[in-house]
């Protein structure tokens, strides 16, 4: 279980660092949204590459983001129903579903979307507006955000058996997330706590 903990320890890594990125990506289409709205209205000058940049990157946000929200448990859920069934049955039901419906999902996704994008990488597709952008970096987003989103599955998917099986706590339970991090590191042998362990402690 060491090594499969370290494994979800290296991908919650890597989701967390993809969150703290695409936070700026939200900033940046707010200034690009607002100076695009200056030029047109105070000069009379506009273009549709800077209108197709702003659903680029909320589109990255948002495919980009998903596999962070399922980290955070900030996804959406039932929470009338949730909150009435023990620790132990909701863990179970995350199992099956990422088993059942997550992961199928993101092969799907993944397997569907990739010939889509290799298509417009291969015929350099256009936007059909003028001066707009190239098509396929929007359409890989699909594909990555899928395949990112699977690979936090996985993570959680460990760290929900870790929990039925008495080697984790239960990750989805409040404000236990540096919980859940502070055990992984002492599963693989890192006694090293994590910032924002390390943060709460002072």
């Amino acid at each position: 279980m060491g090594t499969l903990l370290k494994l979800s320890q290296t991908i919650d890594a890597v989701s967390r660092l993809i969150g703290r990125t695409i936070i700026w990506f939200i900033f940046a289409t707010a200034v690009i949204s607002a100076l695009n709205a200056v030029a047109r209205k105070a000069f009379n000058v506009g273009s549709n590459a800077f209108l197709e940049i702003q659903w680029y990157l909320f589109a990255a946000v948002f495919m980009l983001g998903a596999g962070y929200a399922f980290l955070q448990n900030a996804h959406v859920r039932i929470d009338v129903i949730a909150n009435k069934l023990s620790p132990r049955l909701r863990n179970i039901i995350d199992v099956i579903g990422i088993i059942v419906f997550l992961l199928p999902l993101c092969y799907f996704m993944i397997t569907f979307s990739w010939p889509v994008v290799h298509g417009a990488w291969v015929s350099g597709e256009m936007s059909s507006n003028a001066g707009g952008l190239i098509r396929w970096p929007v359409y890989a987003l699909v594909p990555a955000g899928f395949g990112l989103l699977g690979l936090q599955a996985i993570s959680e998917f460990i760290k929900r058996i870790a929990f039925l099986t008495g080697n984790g706590p239960d990750c989805l339970a409040r404000d236990t997330h540096n919980d859940v991090e502070e055990h992984i590191h002492a599963a693989v042998g890192d006694t090293t706590p994590n910032n924002a362990a390390g943060e709460s402690q002072k």
